[in-house]
């Protein structure tokens, strides 16, 4: 990834809109047509999403506050979910791009469909973006995202503190990685072995490191349980990519009688509770409102015929290009900062503190 002079710019700079969470919706339209704004932005974007079960954020998140964000702006919108299904996928597009959308953004379920998808809209006429994730070989006109490699980085050094504190010294470690056809799991692979690989070297032992297909949890419990068999039961600490594998390892782990240092990422409910109840030592925060309000800046600019605000570049090593990109800093969450991310909106206290978690996010300082 190469950064050029305009560098990584402050949240506030993106963030021309205050959001917070919402209801979800099939589709921004109605909402959007009514608008709230003093006046419409003509033309209508779509948007798709790429499944329900790789992450909660897609639904539970992105979906609402695209949806506020683009009614905000007095922006037509329809949004759509693939539901993982790559044919579902292209048809949704298809049928968007006949509806007469300007602009198309996409969270591809894997690069070749996401680029074949963006050659249709280009010869349709139509703008598109990525959103979240870099289509390699595609034809998007911006990117917006996250510091993803950045995101990695965080999770290697969130396990080498949760190591640390745990006092294990030359520890074995099991890395369970994103989709091997998702680009973001490779750059967050990027980042975390930037940090765990010296540490190989100087006495540390992988014993695992595997790729989930599709960000599957389902097939993560199956994978890390084989990990684990294959070294020997034992294991210190987990690189997981995200706070769904993180919880199938943890799953496998307490089924095994072990507590270890644990990561994730998406700051999501689920993931959370864990690192409360000490399952999980970390997750990466990637405040998404910040991104929603990221892409619709860039439709707008779209629609309107207008330059966006970009951070700079990023290389699309497969078509050998260099993409406009509006790249956000996602922050690292321990159990001493799971408050922020509820003070932030991102997650409610009552969603969050049910049940047998009441006691610890009051110890954890959550009011």
């Amino acid at each position: 990834m190469r950064m050029r002079a305009l560098g990584m710019v402050a949240l506030t700079a993106v963030t021309a809109l205050t959001l917070a969470a919402c209801g979800s919706s099939d589709s921004s339209d109605d909402t959007a047509s009514s608008g709230s704004s003093s006046s419409a932005t003509k033309g209508k974007v779509g948007v798709i999403l790429p499944d329900t079960q790789s992450s909660a954020r897609w639904e539970s998140f992105d979906k609402p506050l695209l949806t506020k964000a683009f009614k905000e702006a007095g922006v037509d919108a329809d949004i759509q979910n693939a539901l993982g299904d790559k044919s579902k996928f292209v048809s949704i597009a298809d049928g968007m791009i006949q509806e007469g959308v300007s602009v198309l953004a996409i969270v591809n379920l894997d690069s070749a469909t996401g680029a074949q998808v963006e050659s249709k809209a280009k010869q349709a006429g139509v703008k598109t973006i990525d959103y979240d994730r870099l289509t390699l070989g595609g034809q998007a006109d911006y990117y917006v995202s996250f510091d993803n490699v950045k995101v990695g980085e965080l999770q290697g050094q969130g396990l080498v503190d949760g190591l640390t504190a745990a006092k294990k010294t030359n520890p074995t470690v099991i890395e369970l990685n994103g989709s091997p056809t998702d680009n973001n799991a490779t750059l967050f692979k990027q980042g975390y072995d930037s940090v765990l690989d010296p540490k190989y070297k100087s006495g540390w032992k992988k014993t695992g490191d595997q790729s989930v297909p599709d960000w599957d949890n389902a097939k993560a419990v199956t994978i890390f349980e084989q990990l684990l068999t294959a070294a020997g039961g034992k294991v210190d600490g987990v690189l997981a990519a995200n706070d769904g594998l993180g919880n199938s390892a943890i799953t496998v782990l307490k089924k095994n009688g072990l507590k270890v240092p644990v990561t994730g990422q998406d700051a999501t409910v689920g993931g959370l509770q864990n690192i409360l109840s000490g399952d999980q030592y970390m997750t990466v925060y990637k405040p998404i409102a910040d991104e929603a309000n990221g892409l619709v800046k860039l439709a707008v600019a779209l629609l309107k015929g207008e330059k966006a605000e970009t951070t700079g570049t990023v290389k699309d090593t497969q078509g050998n290009r260099e993409v406009p990109s509006l790249l956000l800093a996602p922050k690292a969450i321990t159990k001493d900062t799971v408050k922020d991310v509820v003070a932030d909106g991102f997650v409610t206290k009552a969603d969050l503190c049910k049940d047998k978690y009441a006691a610890l996010c009051t110890a954890a300082g959550i009011s």
